[in-house]
């Protein structure tokens, strides 16, 4: 399964504090274009490293689905709406998928002033 470059289709990974501010993100994110689908999950426990220290907490798992045309867009606005001080911001390439579903995630990702791949 092969798209044109602009059209290829990521699942970005960020995590949240609690569901409230997941919901925010998750709608400002498909609102602006950015994502065609936020898969919203259950809260996790995450243990890491943070200023010198063991954390854990528990957050809320966001699933992203972009096309790597919105990549930096996304990754800015993620940026400037997380409560966190360094979010945690991943993106991961599909190499294959429901070709009526990437070319969805395309077209729902296309501002509106842009011709769909």
């Amino acid at each position: 399964m092969s798209l044109d470059a602009t059209c290829d289709t990521l699942v970005v990974l960020t995590n949240l504090p609690d569901e409230a501010a997941a919901r925010v993100l998750a709608t400002l994110l498909v609102e602006q274009r950015l994502a065609a689908c936020v898969n919203v999950l259950a809260p996790c426990r995450s243990v890491y490293h943070w200023q010198g220290a063991v954390e854990e907490a528990s957050e809320i798992p966001l699933l992203i689905k972009t096309t790597t045309a919105r990549y930096a867009a996304l990754e800015a606005a993620i940026r400037t709406n997380h409560p966190y001080e360094l979010p945690e911001i991943v993106a991961v390439p599909l190499v294959a998928g429901l070709p009526a579903y990437l070319s969805w995630v395309a077209a729902e990702t296309t501002p509106s002033d842009t011709p769909s791949c």
